[in-house]
């Protein structure tokens, strides 16, 4: 139904359509894509009685806005902001009933980096591959919104849970990311193995949803030219040849010629989603069991 919709107002820096993404598809060189914070997205999800894997719609720094044509439970977690309805503050982090035809706005984030607004029945954007995902690097799945455009919404799947506020971890000050050395460690000297666990990284502002890029120190090589393109799993930390390390979130490619020094554990990777530009990163090496 046409009323069961909502239309873009303020779309923000990057506001994409986001589930938890289009597995089993790397064959075809199709990513998984999906919630860069996970667990924010399942969160919102449970707030306004969905489940866990509807799609929402995940902000980038500045928020976003949007006028409801019907009435909706909302849920806004994640990176932290103020949150309103027709301009009167609401809650963060809780559901709230909101009229048909009210503005519900997400201001920009006062900490970390990402924001999750869910609806009750879900953003019902058209699968592709079996999911409703933005991938930005590919280009599948629904466009990332722009003012004026107008989504439609799911029909409610039950009542919302009757919960306070809900618990959601603070973005990280530090970022804190164990490493799994391989496969491609070997192609990096000594000394560059003890920078990587030593020297003092920070979160690059040309970070997006492909990858997190670092600042600091290079890593040395202990061999010259490139290998033949491999497979890139989700976390690997891929050095291309400025020697800063990059870790390869949802929308990473899947394939790639640069080495990858290590892996990034898949439940360390929604803090890395969520660190702002020059936030600390320490990387902690450990080899492979």
């Amino acid at each position: 139904m046409t009323d069961s919709a909502f239309v873009v107002v303020r779309a923000g820096a990057l506001t994409t359509v986001q589930d938890l993404g289009r597995a089993g598809h790397a064959h075809l060189g199709v990513v998984r894509s999906g919630a860069l914070d996970e667990p924010a997205l399942r969160l919102a999800n449970r707030l306004v009685g969905n489940p866990e894997g509807a799609a929402a719609l995940e902000t980038t720094l500045t928020g976003c806005a949007v006028r409801l044509r019907r009435a909706a439970t909302v849920a806004v977690v994640g990176a932290p902001c103020p949150v309103t309805v027709d301009g009167r503050p609401a809650a963060w982090g809780a559901p709230v009933r909101v009229r048909a035809g009210a503005l519900v706005e997400v201001a920009a984030a006062t900490h970390g980096v990402r924001g999750y607004l869910a609806f009750d029945g879900g953003v019902a954007a058209e699968k592709v591959l079996g999911s409703r995902s933005t991938d930005v690097l590919s280009g599948l799945g629904p466009p990332p919104l722009a003012d004026g455009a107008v989504l439609r919404l799911g029909a409610p799947y039950g009542p919302a849970p009757a919960v306070g506020a809900a618990f959601c971890p603070a973005p990280p000050r530090e970022l804190v990311l164990p490493v799994v050395l391989g496969p491609r460690d070997d192609w990096f000297t000594p000394r560059a193995l003890r920078t990587l666990a030593t020297g003092a990284f920070r979160v690059s502002a040309a970070s997006n949803r492909i990858g997190l890029r670092t600042e600091g120190p290079a890593l040395e090589r202990a061999r010259d030219g490139e290998l033949p393109s491999e497979g890139m799993a989700l976390g690997a930390l891929q050095v291309p040849p400025d020697g800063l390390p990059v870790l390869f979130l949802a929308d990473h490619p899947t394939t790639g010629g640069y080495p990858v020094v290590g892996v990034v554990p898949e439940p360390h990777l929604a803090a890395a989603a969520q660190a702002v530009p020059g936030t600390a990163v320490r990387f902690v090496p450990r080899r492979p069991r």
